[in-house]
């Protein structure tokens, strides 16, 4: 007797929305071989098998009776759950009016009726590429995070360090005019500012009186280990990563560590991650000390600026502090 159970279907899924069944029929026989198929023939069972099947990728007429193409379209990005489902228009209606008014419903292309199988397939192909792209981009993000939390656990810490101090780099990296695009990299880049810590002996990361001075240069080091940990790679976020790793206990006259940069030499992301860093250390419960009140915190700041800190970015921290109050507040301790 065969008791073997039947392999998964690991194919990606795409859902044929149109009304008339002759068209589902040619879609499925183009699209068949390769893909995991459903298909609905109106708006509301379309937007239940959507939701309910979460398909990598829609195929959708504009003309139907009840719920149009458009509409579906619409309901569809303003759910979260399947906002970021792809949708492409399967139309006869291939005027420049009605390809604009689909895109502004939000799909991402067209493919006019009569379909050519070799354009189905290749743009399917495409569509399907760039979502591979996009979750490799999240999973990434999600793994960074994930590893910059593991070196906070292992310092006595909950994990939400490393989510308020990048939420408090990137308001500063805005502030300091670095733009959206850099600000977005660099919160996503800070959690790994302590991934060196992974390489310290616990005696040291959790003992609750002062460093000795061997202890202290066991410390220091974890900067050069997060370094290491974190290589050499062509993607500009580990780039970034690697560089605030590093650098972020440099200090602008000069005595910081590991390589004793001055000023300007230190790279304006690792002097972005060390006021939030130290803001955020300081206003926060360790197992050495109790939190600081939020004004003595940035007293000891305005009294470092120049010495420990970039003056001009400390400055521009302090004029940020009701957006940083807030992000301290919606990732409290007790959060």
């Amino acid at each position: 007797m065969n008791h073997s159970t039947p392999l998964a279907d690991n194919r990606p899924t795409l859902l044929l929305v149109d009304d008339e069944p002759t068209n589902l029929q040619i879609l499925r026989a183009i699209l068949q071989q390769d893909y995991r198929l459903l298909f609905a023939r109106d708006g509301d069972k379309a937007l239940t098998l959507a939701l309910g099947e979460q398909p990598q990728l829609i195929l959708l007429d504009v003309m139907m009776p009840g719920l149009t193409g458009l509409d579906v379209c619409r309901r569809l990005k303003a759910q979260p759950a399947t906002s970021a489902i792809p949708v492409i228009f399967v139309t006869a209606l291939a005027d420049a009016d009605d390809e604009a008014e689909g895109f502004a419903a939000g799909a991402v292309d067209y493919i006019s009726k009569p379909v050519s199988p070799a354009i189905v397939r290749a743009r399917v192909k495409t569509h399907l590429s760039l979502v591979r792209v996009d979750e490799l981009r999240a999973t990434r993000l999600q793994i960074i995070q994930r590893l910059g939390m593991a070196a906070e656990y292992k310092d006595n810490e909950t994990g939400l360090h490393v989510l308020r101090m990048s939420h408090y780099s990137r308001v500063l990296a805005l502030a300091a005019g670095l733009g959206e695009a850099l600000a977005d990299e660099l919160l996503n880049a800070a959690p790994m500012h302590d991934i060196g810590k992974i390489g310290v002996p616990d005696a040291i990361l959790q003992k609750k009186g002062k460093l000795d001075d061997d202890e202290w240069a066991v410390m220091r080091e974890h900067a050069i280990i997060g370094a290491r940990i974190i290589g050499d790679d062509s993607s500009s976020l580990l780039q970034m990563a690697r560089t605030v790793a590093e650098c972020h206990h440099e200090k602008w006259d000069g005595s910081g560590y590991p390589h004793g940069l001055a000023g300007e030499a230190i790279p304006l992301v690792a002097r972005i991650v060390a006021i939030a860093d130290v803001f955020d250390a300081l206003t926060s419960v360790r197992p050495y000390k109790a939190a600081w009140p939020v004004d003595e915190a940035i007293a000891h700041l305005r009294e470092q600026a120049g010495k420990h800190f970039d003056p001009v970015l400390v400055t521009l921290f302090c004029a940020q502090l009701p957006a940083v109050l807030e992000i301290k507040e919606r990732w409290g301790e007790s959060a």
